[in-house]
């Protein structure tokens, strides 16, 4: 049965699931506040999982065409001395499938090109909206009503819908610390071409990680992690200066990514998450991405989580033969403790990574200089592997 559905957010988890719907046979339309889509960050790391939901939605190929080909992971001291350095190759062999790193315009643009530009609208907020037993009706920041017979709240972390349809306040928590996130032109002297390197120490972290599939003009997706206290003024002009305070005396590498970036393409944001929610509907209702589950980016999952979203909230809809109650209940109930458990994983990481307890921060150092991959790639292929599409 064909359904009306609104979209409400045109980010990665609200284009995922305005494909996956449309292809579903129902008519779908995509609202956004923004005038513009800008995606915030420099780049996403789409992880096996991700890349999965993103073929079987037909869009797979062209994102492995333009994303970075990442084949090994290192981690390295503050100092430039070797912790650990693997090939990813048994994990992708494992799984099925490589991670696509991949610029966030750029996967951005081909959801878009995918969903159709015309049944997105952007610069149009909506600040309410209705359920009732004949459909759910929307209001907007201009007056205006939309109905339809099911909304998805894909608008982000600071969602106003999602507490609409819980019927509560939900709050954000600072995760501890601060990211920087740029891209650099990829070059051999700041890391190897095809290898996901991080420096760290200190409780700070450096990332460069390589997110082009352009062989003429590479790029990293670079990033610095900073522990500081909430409201840490923000001023893109020191970008640089800051950078080279807190990371003075690191390897050389990391110098020259400080002396290299450019700081008015740079993003700095206070990482938040939220609490697990009990629910991710209400009536008519269903949450999805940032909004259903936002979290700290340390397992690289938030993009993930919300194009399995996406897919499961599709295939729910397929088998319950048009009831949306019964659709929204399983939907609840395949995606709820999934991402509830990455939460509670994604913030324990970032509290080890950060120095929330130093001494365990300092034990997952040591842990590093003996890691040959095999316990990392465990932990990914438990996230990858427990996917919808396995």
């Amino acid at each position: 049965m064909a359904l009306d559905i609104l979209v409400i957010g045109a980010g990665m988890g609200g284009l995922t699931a305005a494909l996956a719907l449309q292809q579903s046979g129902h008519r779908v339309r995509v609202v956004d506040r923004v005038a513009e889509l800008r995606p915030v960050g420099a780049a996403i790391s789409v992880w096996s999982n991700g890349v999965k939901v993103l073929k079987a939605l037909g869009i797979g190929d062209a994102v492995e065409d333009v994303s970075g080909r990442m084949n090994h992971m290192r981690y390295m001291s503050r100092d430039g001395e070797l912790l650990t350095d693997f090939s990813l190759q048994p994990l992708y062999d494992q799984v099925g499938q490589r991670a696509c790193p991949i610029a966030r315009a750029a996967l951005q643009q081909l959801l878009l090109e995918a969903v159709g530009e015309d049944n997105v609208t952007l610069g149009l907020a909506c600040s309410d909206y209705h359920a009732g037993d004949s459909g759910v009706t929307a209001r907007f920041a201009d007056g205006s009503q939309r109905r339809a017979d099911l909304i998805v709240i894909a608008d982000g972390t600071h969602s106003k819908l999602r507490e609409r349809a819980l019927g509560r306040q939900v709050d954000r928590r600072y995760c501890g610390y601060v990211n920087w996130n740029v891209r650099v032109p990829a070059s051999a002297d700041l890391a190897p071409l095809d290898h996901w390197v991080q420096y760290v120490g200190d409780h700070q972290r450096v990332s460069m990680m390589p997110m082009s599939g352009d062989a003429e003009a590479p790029e990293f997706y670079c990033f610095f992690d900073v522990p500081l206290p909430a409201g840490t003024p923000n001023d893109p002009a020191g970008y640089r200066d800051e950078l080279a305070r807190h990371f003075a005396g690191w390897a050389a590498p990391v110098q020259r990514l400080i002396e290299r970036f450019d700081p008015a393409a740079m993003a700095r944001v206070e990482i938040h998450d939220i609490e697990p929610l009990e629910t991710l509907i209400g009536p008519r209702a269903a949450i999805l991405g940032d909004a259903a589950h936002g979290m700290a980016p340390d397992l690289g999952q938030g993009g993930c989580q919300a194009m399995e979203d996406a897919w499961v909230l599709a295939r729910t809809l397929d088998n319950a033969a048009g009831d949306i109650p019964r659709a929204l209940t399983a939907y609840d109930a395949a995606r709820s403790e999934r991402v509830g458990e990455i939460v509670a994983r994604a913030r324990k990481r970032a509290e080890t990574t950060h120095g929330a307890d130093p001494a365990a921060t300092q034990a997952w150092y040591a842990e590093l200089a003996d890691e040959d991959g095999s316990h990392i790639m465990a932990g990914m292929s438990k996230t990858i592997l427990g996917g919808p599409l396995g």
